[in-house]
């Protein structure tokens, strides 16, 4: 049986994660993998509530309070979901992780980042891989403005916050090359999917076949 693996993907609003998690769950599926697309906030029951609270925009929370829901929530995903399906064996195609939580609350909302790197370290579980997808501000835009339905409150924020962000993602990256690996995501979901699955190749050993 082939190990679990983890894989992350991260981004900003409009990058195009869910499109690339699910494809690559499937590209996977087809080398007779087991593989789960996740999600964060979310992934399991109890997170899926908080994941609620976190994107309603009810509540003001403050960037402490709302660092702490997120790694609630990220607590309940590992231990209900994620490392149950490592644990078997399957591989975990995740959409955001713990890399979101510096990039919007620390990055974005200007919460301690020593204090997230803590708690990241106690949830005691990290990626094999994270591909962050790096979008134009236009791009990233249109997708979004595209997607129709009501956006949620970080895609309500202001461009600063999204500029905030995406440096955040871009610095985590270069501070952790030998886990992370940036994508154009402004190409075509299918040239992203062909982008992705090489990095996989290469850094996972694996030889997904395309779409």
């Amino acid at each position: 049986m082939v190990a679990g693996r983890f894989i992350t993907l991260e981004g900003g609003e409009g990058a195009g994660k869910s499109t690339q998690v699910r494809l690559l769950a499937e590209a996977l599926t087809a080398t007779g993998l087991t593989a789960l697309p996740t999600r964060e906030p979310g992934g399991a029951p109890g997170a899926e509530v908080l994941r609620s609270l976190l994107l309603s925009g009810e509540t003001a929370w403050s960037a402490p309070a709302e660092t702490l829901l997120h790694f609630a929530a990220r607590a309940e995903h590992v231990e209900r979901t994620i490392r149950p399906a490592l644990m078997s064996g399957g591989w975990v195609v995740c959409d955001r992780f713990a890399d979101s939580t510096m990039a919007y609350q620390g990055y974005g909302q200007g919460a301690d980042r020593a204090m997230i790197a803590t708690l990241a370290g106690l949830i005691g579980l990290a990626p094999d891989l994270t591909i962050v997808l790096d979008v134009s501000d236009a791009v990233a835009m249109s997708r979004r403005r595209s997607r129709g339905g009501a956006a949620d409150r970080y895609e309500r924020e202001d461009p600063t916050f999204h500029a905030r962000v995406k440096a955040g993602f871009l610095a985590i990256a270069a501070a952790e090359p030998h886990r992370c690996a940036i994508v154009d995501a402004d190409a075509s979901p299918e040239e992203v999917h062909a982008a992705i699955l090489d990095i996989v190749r290469l850094r996972l050993g694996l030889a997904p076949p395309g779409p």
